[in-house]
């Protein structure tokens, strides 16, 4: 565990690189934040502010993770992947999924990574939804003024 003297001398320069996600925000402004650091958000005018602030949010993040004995993560951009996995199931399901990779004419293996990558797309769908819900709650519009009718009229 570090000291407080130890930590108030943290060199931005010497801190790890992380991956950082900068977003617009629909009234004006910037939000950026590391992922790998849970709760490394800051905001900004424009994007070199959101950016500015962040690096200084990273900072106190790392110092107070170093006072409290936290582990600090390693970027997940260094983070090395073999891209091999082991996984356990339950028979029943091991048989259906190589009689569907079967059906679709590919490896078990093959099947498996596809499933995946749609529940993962899948998920970062729900995630933009979800946002958009939460834009569209904040901002006191209601159900009536996105209803759809149901009578269209005919094309011709």
């Amino acid at each position: 565990m570090s000291s407080h003297s130890e930590t108030d001398h943290l060199d931005v320069e010497t801190l790890p690189r992380y991956p950082i996600t900068l977003v617009p925000c629909e009234d004006g402004g910037f939000v950026a934040k590391i992922t790998d650091l849970q709760g490394c958000i800051a905001q900004g005018d424009s994007a070199e502010e959101a950016l500015a602030a962040l690096e200084e949010v990273k900072s106190l993040w790392i110092e107070s993770a170093m006072e409290h004995g936290d582990e600090i993560p390693a970027p997940s951009s260094d983070r090395d992947y073999s891209g091999r996995l082991l996984v356990r199931m339950p028979k029943r399901l091991h048989r259906e999924l190589s009689e569907a990779a079967l059906d679709a004419g590919c490896s078990l293996n093959q099947y498996i990574v596809y499933l995946l990558g749609q529940r993962i797309a899948l998920h970062q769908v729900k995630n933009s939804l979800d946002e958009v819900h939460a834009f569209i709650t904040a901002s006191g519009v209601t159900a009536d003024l996105w209803r759809i009718k149901s009578n269209y009229p005919e094309s011709r």
